[in-house]
């Protein structure tokens, strides 16, 4: 396949790749991302997807880049300067391979409902960590406020390591209007609680509801809530990380529905 060399930042493809790099806007209004890295490009072609185009850097072995456009008929293949690569990648050891692609939307699967609902993550690691374990957990829905940080950032993308592709996000969603609709318990983590999430049936229609970093979750989100449970803490720390409440909270429903 024939490869493009691009030297100039003016060049519109360049300039086109740096807006979905850098911009939420951008991503949104074309639907598409950068996916860094050969595993995200790995899992997005097992997911199903085709990129538009594959970017390598100068210093990226072209015998390699042959085998990855091998696996994507059409695409462009398009090479950088170290340098310019550099200014696409949100990593400071960039691996030398990205994938310009179109959003995926899969679709629900059929499974009891286990719904993660994530208001106002603004973390991008954090984020994709969290529907990266949802993933894992067999979740059948990621929930996004709007004060989210945006799940097809890069970023966001590196940690999810492919959550995106294979697990159905609603963003943008007034978390007390859902929680109003959904027709099943939804628990809201949080401190202080005497209800622990062990204790607490989770085989049926669920959702787990996760706050903010820092300010956790809002009071209009705990009203909301079917109930509100915590996770268990005899040692001598205050709280948890989000992203680690999370997990433990998914995979106790995943214990007891196994069972």
């Amino acid at each position: 396949m024939s490869e493009t060399s691009i030297t100039s930042r003016d060049n519109p493809i360049f300039k086109r790749l740096k807006k979905l790099a850098e911009s939420a806007r951008a991503r949104r209004e074309a639907q598409m991302t950068l996916l860094d890295g050969e595993h995200v490009l790995a899992a997005y072609l097992d997911a199903g997807g085709q990129p538009h185009t594959l970017v390598r850097a100068a210093s990226f072995d072209a015998g390699q880049f042959e085998q990855w456009t091998a696996r994507c008929p059409g695409v462009r293949a398009i090479a950088l300067p170290d340098a310019l690569f550099d200014e696409l990648t949100p990593v400071s050891s960039p691996t030398g391979l990205l994938g310009e692609a179109a959003w995926l939307f899969p679709a629900s699967p059929k499974n009891t409902p286990l719904v993660l609902v994530l208001e106002d993550i603004q973390d991008p690691g954090n984020l994709g960590s969290m529907l990266r374990t949802g993933a894992a957990a067999g979740a059948t829905l990621a929930v996004l406020s709007k004060g989210c940080h945006d799940p097809w950032s890069p970023k966001a993308l590196r940690g999810g390591q492919g959550a995106q592709f294979v697990l159905p996000i609603a963003r943008d969603v007034d978390v007390v209007e859902w929680c109003a609709r959904f027709e099943g318990q939804s628990l809201a983590l949080a401190l202080a609680e005497d209800r622990s999430v062990f204790s607490s049936d989770l085989t049926g229609p669920l959702a787990f509801i996760v706050g903010n970093e820092g300010a956790g979750l809002s009071a209009g989100a705990r009203a909301a809530a079917t109930s509100t449970v915590q996770i268990p803490m005899p040692g001598k720390m205050e709280s948890l990380n989000a992203s680690a409440a999370l997990a433990i909270a998914l995979f106790e429903a995943v214990r007891q529905r196994l069972a």
